[in-house]
């Protein structure tokens, strides 16, 4: 019996085409592509929109293969949740969105069962970590922040009873401390520009200054 070959690639959920990657990747196994793409496609089409990991399992012999779907990554999941395309370009001062602990339990409970923890707290933190990297807040807050406070126990209750439905009052909380925090980062910037443009005048006064003196 020849010893199977298997090949890992992340594709778009429903999407999956032969391009150049894929027939590097598959071609030498001399397996029908268009049939792996027509298989992946129908095991993934229900994450549409989101990269997704794809494990296709070769025998070299027969040709026949498995395909074997994973969980999309963290990061897909969260922007599918909250129906965004892309993340922060500046994920530590700009923000893009804002959750509720509950949107973290539920990725989280998505997530369980496909990667390494000690609890689902351990998750829901993880979570919280790509949400960092995306520039999402949770609860209106940072990640460090938020993070203290689940350890303190503050979201115990949430976590262990596994709660993911948030009620139409806390969205309006969200969005407004979402609000509140970009008011908060144009009023920074704005700030900054103020302090940039004085330095500058400073400078031109200064230099104006030295060469009057010369004269």
């Amino acid at each position: 019996m020849s010893k199977k070959e298997t090949i890992e690639i992340l594709v778009e959920g429903g999407k999956a085409k032969a391009d150049a990657s894929m027939a590097q990747k598959l071609g030498p196994m001399k397996i029908n592509i268009q049939e792996v793409l027509r298989t992946i496609n129908e095991k993934t089409n229900s994450f549409g929109g989101m990269k997704v990991p794809v494990q296709i399992t070769v025998d070299p012999e027969t040709k026949e293969f498995e395909i074997s779907v994973g969980t999309p990554p963290i990061s897909e999941l969260i922007k599918k949740e909250l129906n965004l395309d892309k993340g922060s370009s500046f994920p530590n001062k700009d923000k893009v969105a804002n959750i509720g602990i509950e949107h973290a339990i539920k990725i989280a409970k998505m997530k369980e069962s496909s990667i390494l923890h000690n609890s689902v707290k351990s998750v829901v933190k993880t979570v919280i970590g790509s949400c960092n990297s995306l520039g999402i807040l949770i609860e209106g807050k940072e990640a460090k922040e938020i993070n203290n406070d689940i350890d303190e126990g503050r979201y115990d209750k949430e976590i262990e009873k596994g709660i993911t439905e948030i009620s139409e009052e806390k969205k309006k909380e969200l969005k407004h401390q979402l609000d509140e925090f970009k008011k908060q980062y144009l009023a920074d910037i704005e700030q900054l520009k103020a302090k940039l443009l004085e330095k500058k005048t400073e400078a031109a006064q200064r230099k104006a200054t030295e060469e009057a003196a010369k004269k």
